[in-house]
């Protein structure tokens, strides 16, 4: 659970960072700040916090599927970075939620 929680607070700062640099896109600002609820709810181990990381798994889904057929043609390195993200995406919650029973109630 320590890697998921690293790699959504990670998320969430670099989204924020985006968010800062990119005009303040609101969409952008909220996937950062739960992002970085969800790294927090996993590290405290609080049962909470799979909700979150199932909000984050559709909204980063749709935000990267967007970004993808956006910029992919455009920007190679920001699709392939994108595309990074929605696989880790994918591998971390799948791991948060087989071990959604080590989470405290």
């Amino acid at each position: 659970m320590f890697a998921t929680s690293v790699f959504y607070a990670v998320v969430g700062v670099i989204f924020l960072a985006v968010m800062f640099m990119a005009d303040f896109p609101p969409h952008i600002g909220i996937i950062g700040i739960f992002s970085l609820v969800a790294a927090y709810g996993l590290y405290r181990k609080r049962a909470w916090a799979i909700w979150f990381v199932l909000i984050l798994f559709f909204t980063g889904t749709a935000f990267s599927a967007f970004m993808i057929y956006d910029v992919l043609a455009r920007n190679y390195i920001l699709g392939i970075s994108v595309i990074v993200y929605l696989i880790l995406t994918w591998v971390f919650t799948a791991y948060a939620a087989t071990r959604r029973n080590t989470l405290e109630g």
